[in-house]
């Protein structure tokens, strides 16, 4: 599946109880070529970015930082793999860790998932 997720906006459909983010956290997608940006804020996240490699079946391996609500900086890897909905959005479930704060890890299942807005 070829994805170009240039000027793509994603919003959490819901949150595991160790993720930050939720319905308020909206991400701004770029890319060039393989590498894909993003930009995301809102609830307790303050600001945040990602940085990552898409491969050609629109898996993204990424990195991400963000400040917190509480001025803590928060780090961690996520694993991408995009689903395709019915309407031509794309909704991507996820599989993260963070490498900062409690190091623990999650995965974004079922409803637990970021949607094209």
């Amino acid at each position: 599946m070829i994805i170009n997720y240039d000027g793509r906006r994603f919003r959490p459909v819901d949150k595991t109880s160790n993720s930050e983010t939720s319905a308020e956290t909206v991400f701004i997608y770029s890319q060039q070529g393989q590498v894909v940006t993003a930009t995301y804020a809102g609830g307790a996240v303050l600001f945040g970015h990602l940085i990552g490699l898409v491969d050609g079946d629109g898996v993204i391996e990424m990195r991400y930082h963000h400040v917190n609500s509480s001025l803590e900086l928060q780090t961690g890897v996520c694993r991408s793999m995009p689903e395709l909905l019915p309407d031509g959005r794309v909704r991507l479930h996820e599989a993260w860790r963070w490498t900062s704060g409690d190091c623990s890890a999650g995965r974004s299942v079922g409803r637990s998932v970021i949607e094209e807005l």
